[in-house]
């Protein structure tokens, strides 16, 4: 069944749906960045995007979730920075440059009131806080690979992301409460400063790994869903490492990361249970960072870590997962178009380090 939308163009029932959602989407940040989350209404963003309030439920579940859909669209910005760093220092200086830049001004009012409702509304519930701590350990993972790529010395890198991801949302905090406030250029210098700093960086074993089971399954992927990282189509039915993590399991990303040899792919696939709000949030948080980090660190030393959001669920169900929640943990190895080993439960991912990397003899033609 088709509808005609602007200009008379016949829209199939599902081309109708994209076209409403995004003008939504286009009628919610300019609401959002003209009055604010708080004063927005969703009616008045129904009238700008002329369609009605049912209309924009059926799109979103509720206020906060389109303006985390809209920050996260924000995201997509031009670059500023041509030139990445190819060493630790560089590349946090040029990281902390593009993420400065991309703070609103003392003098642009619109972009102050769009983003500066974030951090209270994720703070305003369990719901959002938990998931949005473990988004941040991920991001910490994905910049201190890269920093180990770049040459880093003193091994892991992770303590010192953490350290630059706190100086710079602080550097935003305080951009969207006291506009004007501090010397970008200071921000820059404290980043380059802290990839010599030594943290005694240690990875603490969890202690527990599930047993990963010889399987030989077929393995179906979804079409290629865009990565978060590298932000192109990502080829799921390559052989590597599939974790499948809840929002409140990301740390277990890392572990995943380092239990397989080198070279091997890695593919983090985030599911929650709320997927209407909560994965807005989750591709905001790890696109606010690799957007920046695409422009700050060479493609070579980018993280051998890819992040993918599955929002239907469908890349967890064609591994097998069948209801995704946001404590889910569940590994797999995909070699020769199947899947050939499993593990479910606090440590699977770990678990692929001695886990089989071919099909069985002779179980290849099934």
């Amino acid at each position: 069944m088709a509808t005609r939308g602007e200009g008379g163009v016949r829209l199939t029932r599902a081309e109708l749906r994209e076209h409403n959602r995004a003008r939504v989407l286009a009628a919610a940040a300019d609401e959002f960045a003209d009055r604010g989350f708080r004063a927005a209404k969703i009616d008045d963003i129904a009238e700008r995007a002329e369609l009605t309030r049912g209309a924009v439920y059926s799109n979103f579940p509720g206020k906060r979730a389109l303006y985390f859909a809209v920050l996260a669209d924000q995201t997509r910005r031009p670059a500023t920075v041509t030139d990445p760093g190819d060493t630790p220092a560089a590349a946090l200086g040029a990281l902390a440059r593009e993420w400065v830049a991309r703070l609103p001004l003392a003098t642009d009012e619109r972009h102050g009131r769009l983003t500066r409702d974030l951090l209270p509304e994720i703070l305003a519930d369990e719901t959002t806080r938990r998931p949005f701590a473990q988004l941040m350990t991920l991001n910490a993972t994905l910049l201190g690979l890269s920093l180990e790529r770049l040459g880093r010395g003193g091994g892991r890198g992770v303590r010192v992301a953490e350290a630059v991801l706190t100086t710079l949302h602080g550097a935003a905090q305080l951009a969207a409460a006291a506009p004007g406030f501090g010397e970008p250029f200071g921000v820059v210098r404290a980043c380059e400063r802290l990839a010599d700093l030594d943290l005694d960086d240690h990875l603490l074993a969890t202690g527990l790994h599930p047993d990963a089971r010889s399987v030989d399954e077929p393995w179906r992927p979804p079409a290629p869903v865009t990565g978060l990282v590298a932000d192109e189509p990502v080829d799921l039915a390559a052989d590597g490492v599939l974790t499948v993590l809840g929002l409140n399991r990301l740390s277990a990303a890392e572990d995943a990361a380092r239990a397989v040899a080198p070279g091997t792919r890695v593919t983090v696939v985030m599911v929650t249970g709320d997927p209407a709000e909560l994965a807005p949030l989750a591709r905001l948080a790890v696109a606010d960072l690799t957007a920046c980090l695409r422009q700050a660190v060479p493609r070579p030393s980018w993280p051998h870590l890819e992040v993918v959001c599955d929002e239907t669920g469908a890349v967890a169900a064609a591994a097998g997962v069948e209801t995704v929640t946001d404590t889910t943990e569940t590994a797999i190895r995909v070699a020769g178009g199947r899947i050939v080993t499993r593990a479910t439960g606090i440590g699977a991912g770990h678990t692929m380090t001695s886990a089989p990397t071919s099909v069985p003899v002779g179980r290849r033609d099934h």
